[in-house]
């Protein structure tokens, strides 16, 4: 077979959890790459989930999740700076409003004592209120972890990519696996859309599609369902004051609930909703499942300004058989499984990493550290948040800063331009979105998308009918000669 590339690890999945994989590797003296078949990074459960990074109370003691949402919530801690995170410390609340409730919060508390989550505590009405006024005056207490925290999922997992690009891995978009390709039971590569990877080592953090990958592999052990979480964004401006940080009604069998929390961007959500499906592609949202969120939430936030609503959305999670995340080595050598991932995913990949890390070491003990891994990376502003004198320094050395696209986030040309052309850049209009916020705001893109769309197709040297949303597949524009219209 002709191979268009050789590696020693092979990544599949440009999630939080594959981007965080690729950055473990990096470490080592390893020819590491990572294929996404999406155009961008993180266009699945990451892109689309409630943000936070759980403190741990909620897992079952000794299962997967417990062990590495602890572990990855500290390693957060200490990667937040060094890879320019953006996380706001806000801790969490648990609220009850019954006497029920109250005794599901003693159960939550010793398991999350038991997990080894520190500053757990319940407090009463009074204490709740004080840190949370807008709440329900029927609340009676809550479980209130200082740990606990919110971030940007898209950036997380984008930094843990260039990181470690900028160790020497490298990472392919628009790449479909088709195929793990197994010899004598070895792994030996990955067929994809771009051509065969020769590797002898494959990761499989496929997400929704962890079972298939396994399945190409001759590997039928692994069998995920999706289950949709739906969700409400408001605006920032009206909105903003209406919640603190986290807020959790006591959860079910089947879900957290649905949370009212803010964002480190300003706005506020709601939701998720949890709903099995059959269809891992179904992400519409439901005027059903919107009308049971907004019922939830108001449980907990009576005065909800649904007014102020700029978009729904929702999300699918990859649940397991087992209902626990998947960190195994198959049957079939040289492929190692991390799939599965549904909350606390995000929250677990740095030591989901770790995890599958310490798996390739008993598949190979060979594995040599980099003496001189960079740990660090280059620091950015945005140019909203830059001093008035920042910014004139910027327009005088780029006079692209000085042409604002998007008006209710106040984002450049020069910024749009920049993460186009970055490590990992942007190739299509969501890509630029999520990197500058670029279309996030109240016209949610009516104003600037054109534009935006008009730089891609520019600085890509592509027309604008080859511009995309973001999916693979999803052209906003089409010719109208091509398509057979007439003027």
């Amino acid at each position: 077979m002709n191979y268009i590339k050789e590696a020693d690890v092979v990544v599949i999945g440009g999630g939080v959890v594959g981007c965080a994989i690729l950055r473990e590797l990096s470490k080592y003296k390893l020819r590491s790459i990572l294929v996404e078949k999406e155009p961008d990074l993180a266009c699945g459960t990451t892109k689309a989930n409630s943000a936070i990074i759980h403190a741990g109370f909620d897992a079952p003691k000794g299962s997967k999740k417990a062990l590495t949402n602890v572990r990855g919530n500290r390693l957060y801690h200490e990667l937040q700076d060094q890879l320019n995170l953006d996380i706001k410390w806000l801790g969490s609340m648990v609220v009850a409003t019954t006497a029920e409730e109250m005794a599901t919060l003693e159960e939550l508390l010793s398991r999350g004592i038991a997990n080894g989550v520190k500053g757990l505590e319940i407090i009463d009405k009074e204490a709740v209120l004080s840190k949370e006024p807008n709440l329900t005056p029927n609340v009676q207490g809550a479980l209130w972890a200082p740990t606990a925290g919110i971030c940007w999922p898209f950036g997380a997992a984008l930094a843990f990519a260039r990181c470690a690009v900028q160790n020497g891995a490298e990472v392919l978009t628009d790449c479909a696996v088709e195929q793990v390709l197994v010899e004598d039971g070895k792994v030996v590569g990955v067929a994809t859309s771009q051509g065969a990877i020769q590797a002898r080592y494959v990761i499989n953090a496929a997400g929704l599609y962890g079972d298939a990958i396994a399945a190409s592999a001759g590997d039928t052990s692994i069998h995920i369902h999706p289950r949709k979480g739906e969700y409400i964004l408001f605006d920032k401006t009206a909105a903003a004051s209406l919640v603190q940080g986290i807020v959790f009604p006591t959860p079910t069998k089947t879900s957290k609930g649905c949370l009212v929390c803010a964002t480190t961007h300003g706005n506020v959500f709601i939701g998720p909703n949890a709903q099995d499906m059959a269809d891992k592609e179904d992400l519409a949202t439901t005027t059903e499942g919107m009308n049971a969120i907004i019922a939830s939430a108001k449980k907990l936030v009576p005065t909800l300004p649904l007014g102020a609503s700029i978009t729904e959305f929702s999300g699918l999670r990859a649940v397991s058989d087992n209902g626990d995340f998947i960190i195994e080595a198959s049957s079939v050598h040289g492929l190692i499984h991390a799939t599965g991932m549904q909350s606390p995913g995000l929250s677990s990949a740095p030591a989901i990493a770790e995890e599958v890390l310490e798996i390739l070491r008993e598949l190979d003990d060979t594995l040599v550290l980099k003496h001189d891994f960079k740990a660090v990376l280059p620091r950015h502003k945005a140019f909203s948040a830059m001093t008035r004198a920042e910014q004139e320094a910027a327009i005088a050395a780029n006079p692209l800063y000085g042409r604002v696209i998007c008006r209710c986030e106040t984002v450049t040309e020069g910024e749009i331009v920049e993460v186009i052309h970055e490590t990992c850049g942007a190739k299509t209009v969501d890509g630029v979105k999520r990197r500058t916020r670029a279309g996030m705001g109240r016209c949610q893109g009516g104003f600037c998308g054109p534009r935006v769309t008009q730089i891609i197709a520019r600085e890509l040297n592509i027309p604008v009918t080859a511009v995309r949303k973001e999916g693979a597949a999803s052209q906003m524009f089409y010719d109208k000669e091509a398509a057979g219209g007439k003027d």
